[in-house]
This record gives C-alpha cells, sequence and structure tokens, in this order.
C-alpha cells in the first residue's frame, strides 16, 4: 500500500493553510453528501452549526472529531482526505465501509475555528468541560458519542511547534496518547486497545518520519474529553499533529495524520495487532518542551557600556489578520538555551546586535534587529 501516492491521490485541495472554519467546509460537505450521510447534530454558541458526516455500514463504530479547539486545523485537513478515499469506491474504500461504520465531527467548535482560538466563544476550552458540560459544543459531543456508542474514538488536535521527540532534537511532527482511565495510570483492556493500535501506527510512521513521532503526557485528567471516554470504557486515541521542518502551514504534517488514519483502520480491519504493544508503546519517547521556532547564538550586545556575548531565541504567534493567520516573531528567552534547539538556528558569530530601541533584546519585543549593522533581521529572518 503506498501512502504516498494514496495522499496525493485524495487530498483535498480546496483546503489549505491553517485558518480552516466551516465556510471552507460546508461546500465539501454538501459535495460528499451523496446519501444523506450529513447531518446538524447541534449549534455552537454563536448558533453556527455543528455537522455529523456519517458513512459506513460495518458493526465497529469509529467516532472522530476534530477542531475541538478552533485554531486547531491540520486534522480537520486530513479528515476530508480520509473522506475523499472513503467515497473513492477503491477496494480499500468499500473494505473500510463494509467493516467501520464512521462518524466524524469535522469542526467541533465553529466560532473558535472562526476566531482562531482554542475556546469557544464563552472563552471556554471544551478540552476542560467533559463533566460540567457547561457549554452547548461540549453537549454535542457528549449527546453523539452516548447514542453512536462508538467502540474507538479518535480524538484529533494540534500541538504547538514547542514540542520535541525527548531530548533527540527531532520536531514531534505527530505524538499520540492513550489517555489514562485513572489516576493511577494503570492499564485496563480498554486502555491497551489503544496502545497497541498506536504501537502499530508507530511502526508504519517510522518508514516515512523516523525519530519524529512522540508520545504525549498521560497525566489523568477527568475533566478532559479523552480520559472521560476512556474512563467509561471506550478506547481512545489522541493524535496531536505537530512540527514537520519548514511547515508552518501544516501540510507535510496533514500528510501524516492522513497516514496515520488509513494505517489505524488498515491494522483494526485486518486485526492485525502488534505483538509487545505496551512495550512499543512506552518506548516512543515522550513530548517534551525543547524548541523555539527561530534560536540566535553567540550575540555581543552592548549593555551600559559593558559588552557581552549571549543567545537569545523568538517564538511565533500565530495572529489572525484580515482573514489570513500571519506568523509574527517575538522574542520569548533570552540567555542559556541549553538543552534546546530552534527550528531555525543562527550562529552569529559574536557580531554586534542593535535595534530601533535600546539596542538589546527585550521579553516581547518584535523580532527586528541587526547584526554589525549590515544585516537585517525583519520578523526573525535574514531580510535579503
Amino acid at each position: 500500500m503506498n501512502l504516498e501516492q494514496m495522499f496525493q491521490q485524495y487530498k483535498e485541495q480546496s483546503i489549505q493553510g491553517r485558518y480552516i472554519t466551516l465556510e471552507n467546509i460546508e461546500p465539501l460537505l454538501q459535495q460528499l453528501n451523496s446519501n444523506n450521510q450529513v447531518s446538524v447534530i447541534g449549534k455552537s454558541v454563536l448558533e453556527k452549526p455543528i455537522y455529523k458526516y456519517q458513512i459506513g455500514v460495518g458493526e465497529t463504530r469509529i467516532f472522530l472529531w476534530s477542531q475541538m479547539h478552533g485554531n486547531e486545523s491540520t486534522t480537520t485537513k486530513a479528515l476530508f482526505d480520509f473522506l475523499n478515499l472513503l467515497n473513492s469506491d477503491s477496494e480499500l474504500a468499500n473494505q473500510l465501509l463494509s467493516t467501520f461504520t464512521f462518524c466524524c465531527i469535522p469542526i467541533l467548535n465553529p466560532d473558535g475555528a472562526t476566531l482562531y482560538t482554542r475556546e469557544n466563544a464563552n472563552k471556554i476550552d471544551l478540552n476542560r468541560d467533559s463533566q460540567n458540560l457547561t457549554q452547548p459544543e461540549s453537549r454535542v459531543l457528549r449527546e453523539t458519542f452516548e447514542s453512536f456508542e462508538p467502540h474507538y474514538c479518535f480524538n484529533l488536535h494540534d500541538q504547538r511547534t514547542i514540542f520535541g521527540v525527548g531530548s533527540t532534537g527531532k520536531p514531534a511532527t505527530l505524538s499520540f496518547l492513550a489517555p489514562s482511565y485513572n489516576e493511577e495510570r494503570e492499564i485496563n483492556d480498554s486502555r491497551l486497545k489503544a496502545i497497541n493500535l498506536i504501537a502499530g501506527i508507530n511502526d508504519v510512521l517510522q518508514q516515512y518520519i523516523p525519530g519524529q513521532v512522540g508520545r504525549f503526557d498521560d497525566s489523568f485528567n477527568i475533566n478532559c474529553i479523552g480520559d472521560t471516554f476512556q474512563y467509561l470504557g471506550v478506547p481512545t486515541v489522541l493524535f496531536e499533529a505537530g512540527h514537520f521542518p519548514n511547515d508552518y502551514q501544516r501540510e507535510e504534517t496533514r500528510k501524516y495524520v492522513f497516514m496515520a488514519l488509513v494505517s489505524s483502520f488498515t491494522i483494526l480491519s485486518e486485526n492485525d495487532i502488534v505483538s509487545n504493544g505496551i512495550n512499543k508503546y512506552l518506548n516512543i519517547s515522550q513530548n517534551k518542551v525543547v524548541f523555539y521556532d527561530l534560536m540566535y547564538k553567540n550575540i555581543r550586545i552592548n549593555y551600559d557600556g559593558i559588552e557581552k556575548i549571549t543567545n537569545f531565541a523568538a517564538q511565533y504567534k500565530e495572529e489572525l489578520v484580515d482573514g489570513q493567520i500571519c506568523f509574527n516573531a517575538y522574542i520569548s528567552q533570552i540567555g542559556d538555551l541549553e538543552n534546546h534547539f530552534g527550528h531555525v538556528e543562527y550562529d552569529a558569530e559574536e557580531a554586534l546586535y542593535k535595534d530601533d530601541y535600546d539596542n538589546f533584546p527585550k521579553l516581547n519585543q518584535k523580532a527586528n534587529f541587526y547584526l554589525n549593522n549590515n544585516m537585517k533581521f525583519v520578523n526573525g529572518l535574514v531580510k535579503i
């Protein structure tokens, strides 16, 4: 099975980049609605529709939801790529549709998607509302879970560029978690199914992104939806779509999410469960906060007449401006950057730092500066 070729064949070309809203996916849902697969299952705080797409006739029920956090859209793109595959009438599609019934919520938090925020319109993180169910979007998710009665749940998210695979210096392009169901983080039959599945997915992904798959922290929090569903006895797999080098639009990462989805259901349909799943799962290096977007080393600064050599780092803030996501670089750390990495690193070789303010870097300042008067950095990058 050539997953690269499959992705190119089924990639939904009409949605690209980071800013994915209801306006982007509603035409796609209409196109895919060949047999009443689309329904509105609720409304958001701002009365926007929350859509469900259900397809397949198989006995094993799979529940997937994306953009619970409005600014986490990579898995939404990959989900539509996967839906294109399911609608292709290919041999694989027919196999999957006869084995599974898929229930998908492409955008659970449409208000947050429009605002490009983690929270919903009431500034509530839906992934901390699984017990109190104070928000309409949380109630829609829970009601769909209870009525659909899934055998597996797929909780689809993005994670920030700060995460690496342990201390390897490689970014966590994809991370996974079989959430805990109790404080002791014990492994029961339900959690073991999720663990074994992740181990199988990782075996596949290592062929494409070796060393770039991480394991998310499994601290128990019953207010998180994945922990709740695991607690309720349904094997739940958390996807975290992260950074691939030079891929801030997450188009490469999208491909690996698609591969992970296809691999998941191929493994389950063929009952190709890995042996020693627990050990393989625990051998996946845990996510670690080790990355900055931009790192500058050996910078010479003149501070009150005293020259010193230092380092600093900058991080992009994703800011919505006129319907576009802008990546604006701000200085986020100054001094010792030991045991950290930059997605872009620049060795200044003791060049003198200057800026239009006080001629030394300050936290939360825009990363616009000069080195030795002849090299200009704008938004963190050298301006040619």
